[in-house]
């Protein structure tokens, strides 16, 4: 606007003053009739610019990716081409887990290229693998790659909220179910056993003639254990010196064949005692001999 305009301005102003009041007030509920100018709030300025640099930023990063996913296939293709892909694998050291199962998990395919095969990767990924202890992955260049695993192998069963799985000595789960060939692995129960499981079965393989009578061993608020022999008869053992208590109980049953009479309890969690409990059967024959006794006596007085 130049000098003649805000002139213009200044006298058209100073004309309002002189206006009859009517008029004024006229001209006043003019202007408040008009709406306001719209703007757009600053909370919405930013929001809109932080949802343009997040397409920006996606954008880019999509963009990464596909020429990263591009380079890969084409250094592969190149590897191949060039007769470096893999073109026989020797695989050792598996029994429980198929050829299919190893190159799959390893990531192997028909168009890996030697070259490019990262084997620490492969590694990693064969030893999520349950069974899978650890394996070794070896080049031979041009065209040979070795594979070397060491496999946990079935230690027990672990039985937990009712459900049996099968578990190395480490207490990793192997298999969520029980296969038939391996029905005859002793049995553990309850929270915590399966990594509790090689310190008992360890202890109890000193003494073999208990370990085969023993049907399952329980966890006892993962602290002490109690021995489920086949007969039915329950063997509590102390949380601390087991193996002493074991001792004792063989002793006992050498010398009175403690753990094939007719009880249903053998308590030796304390260290000076060993408390045992009748069947309903033997308590009550028990009884009625002891009422036998007493009438002989009271007919011989």
């Amino acid at each position: 606007m130049d000098d003649r305009g805000r002139l213009a301005q200044s006298l058209s102003g100073i004309a309002r003053c002189f206006w009859p009041p009517s008029e004024r007030a006229a001209a006043a509920a003019e202007r408040s009739e008009q709406p306001p100018r719209a703007s757009l709030p600053r909370a919405g300025l930013g929001a809109a610019a932080i949802i343009v640099l997040a397409s920006i930023a996606y954008a880019m990063l999509v963009h990464e990716q596909l020429i990263a996913a591009l380079f890969t296939d084409t250094r592969e293709w190149a590897a191949r081409a060039s007769g470096l892909r893999v073109g026989t694998i020797a695989l050792t050291g598996n029994h429980h887990v198929s050829r299919e199962e190893v190159l799959a998990s390893a990531g192997i395919t028909g168009a890996t290229s030697l070259v490019f095969l990262a084997v620490e990767e492969a590694r990693e990924r064969l030893k999520r693998n349950p069974w899978i202890a650890d394996a070794t992955l070896l080049k031979l260049y041009p065209r040979e790659l070795q594979i070397t695993i060491k496999e946990r192998e079935p230690f027990a069963l672990w039985q937990k909220q009712g459900h049996v799985t099968v578990i190395a000595d480490d207490g990793t789960v192997l298999e969520p179910y029980v296969p038939p060939q391996l029905l005859r692995l002793p049995l553990v129960v309850g929270d915590g056993a399966g990594s509790k499981a090689k310190e008992l079965l360890g202890l109890l393989d000193r003494y073999p003639s208990l370990r085969d009578f023993v049907y399952a061993s329980i966890l006892v608020g993962e602290r002490r254990w109690n021995l489920r022999l086949k007969n039915g008869i329950e063997v509590l053992l102390p949380e601390i010196a087991a193996g002493a208590a074991l001792d004792k109980l063989v002793a006992l049953d050498a010398e009175k064949n403690l753990i094939t009479r007719d009880l249903v309890l053998i308590d030796l969690r304390l260290p000076d005692r060993v408390t045992v409990r009748l069947s309903d059967a033997a308590a009550q024959a028990r009884m009625d001999g002891l009422k036998d006794k007493t009438k002989k006596k009271a007919g011989n007085a």
